[in-house]
């Protein structure tokens, strides 16, 4: 995917002012619209153009573009981080629609349907809801636990630059949460017109990457690695779990995928998610003369070909 320097399509600094952003918009909309430019590439330039005033107007997406930085090698590709809109405030009700129709994949990845800041707006007594995605352990979900979290939130200021304002807040994480549930902490969205409440900030669940665990739902998965002999003839091997670590019975004659569910041992709820335990077989290395003899028997005493299923000539 190509990276798209949105401050290079408009001609601008990447300090330009909101007025300043605007005005060139203004100018270079006029140069290329369809109807009026002789440039060749006058529609395709229009259409860029428009998609870099979608994000550099909007002082949310114009912040969270900005957290991207400008260091992207172009014959490298681009892909959004995998963090990518978390610890980010923002305004209004969560994107949706997939981004706007006609602009490119890099748009998308960045602010398609529930991947970035920028919301709708309108005016209301009652103040705005606020909405923010957050990373937490796995193992909150488990336990439940009391987090603080730092939020940023973009807004222009008095020379007409966008700047992000960082606030610090204490979260309960409940016991049992999943991802893609929300948080609601009432109040802390924007303030109210007049007499009006203040809106609340919801707080949109994401787990940090586990270098045991992945999560599907309310399932857990985990890789085992087996010795051959472990799968092959059965053994009892200490596992690690989320809520502590158990003794497992690993069946005789288990294949590498082979799934031992334990049941509710995934994410507590009423109804739990179930713990999968995937085998995963790995070969000692042949790396010495005793290891090499001992292959070299089973090849010749053991009657066994992997392939054995394949159809081949």
């Amino acid at each position: 995917m190509e990276y798209k320097d949105y401050y290079k399509i408009m001609g601008v600094d990447r300090k330009a002012t909101q007025d300043e952003i605007k005005r060139a918009y203004r100018k270079l909309a006029r140069k290329y619209h369809p109807d009026v430019s002789k440039e060749t590439d006058a529609e395709l330039k229009f259409k860029e153009l428009g998609e870099a005033n979608e994000v550099l107007k909007d002082p949310e997406k114009r912040a969270a573009y900005d957290q991207l930085g400008s260091n992207w090698n172009a014959q490298q590709g681009f892909q959004p981080p995998p963090d990518w809109g978390t610890g980010f405030e923002y305004q209004g009700a969560p994107p949706g629609g997939g981004g706007q129709e006609g602009f490119s994949d890099f748009f998308e990845s960045l602010f398609g349907q529930g991947r970035s800041p920028g919301g709708s707006r309108g005016f209301h007594m009652h103040g705005e809801d606020h909405h923010a995605k957050i990373l937490i352990d796995l193992e909150d979900s488990f336990n439940g636990a009391s987090r603080s979290i730092s939020l940023q939130m973009p807004e222009v200021n008095q020379d007409g630059h966008v700047v992000t304002r960082t606030r610090t807040l204490k979260v309960q994480i409940p016991k049992g949460i999943r991802q893609g549930q929300q948080i609601r902490l009432g109040g802390q969205g924007a303030t109210g017109m007049g007499s009006g409440k203040a809106g609340d900030l919801y707080l949109e669940i994401e787990f940090k990457p586990h270098r045991h665990y992945r999560v599907e739902g309310a399932d857990v998965f985990l890789e085992l690695p087996l010795a051959p002999w472990e799968a092959a003839l059965g053994a009892s091997v200490k596992v690690p779990t989320p809520a502590g670590a158990i003794d497992l019975k690993i069946p005789p004659n288990s294949q590498a995928g082979k799934k031992l569910r334990l049941k509710g041992r995934g994410i507590p709820a009423k109804t739990p998610g179930d713990l999968y335990v995937v085998v995963q077989i790995v070969l000692p290395p042949a790396d010495d003369d005793k290891a090499r003899a001992i292959y070299k028997r089973m090849q010749d005493e053991l009657e066994f070909n992997p392939r054995a299923t394949l159809e081949v000539a």
